[in-house]
């Protein structure tokens, strides 16, 4: 065993299971796409299926399933920290459109 390398190479039916699992969540992508679902529903899905995928690539393809904990945190939570910050600023652009809405239409 050589002493040099650090890192767990996984095994060979790890990979095929992720891309079979990825498969399977295009698969489900597509079904909601032509299900007849319209609006937040359809959307929802979509974006959920997308997470999902994006998730196990970067789990598995890029190595993160088997980083130490403090490298996925430096890469994982700012991501998360500026999806969190558009969030709120999509709640608050929403909530300045309806007020302005309003005054106009009383």
């Amino acid at each position: 065993m050589d002493q040099h390398n650090s890192h767990h190479q996984p095994e060979l039916r790890v990979y095929l299971r992720v891309w079979i699992w990825l498969f399977v969540l295009s698969v489900l992508s597509y079904l909601v796409d032509i299900s007849g679902l319209e609006g937040y529903p359809k959307w929802g899905l979509i974006t959920l299926f997308m997470l999902l995928k994006a998730g196990l690539i970067v789990a598995f393809f890029m190595h993160m399933a088997w980083e130490r904990l403090s490298l996925i945190y430096t890469v994982l939570v700012p991501p998360g920290v500026l999806l969190f910050l558009v969030a709120l600023m999509a709640m608050e652009a929403n909530y300045t459109l309806i007020s302005r809405l309003a005054n106009l239409a009383g």
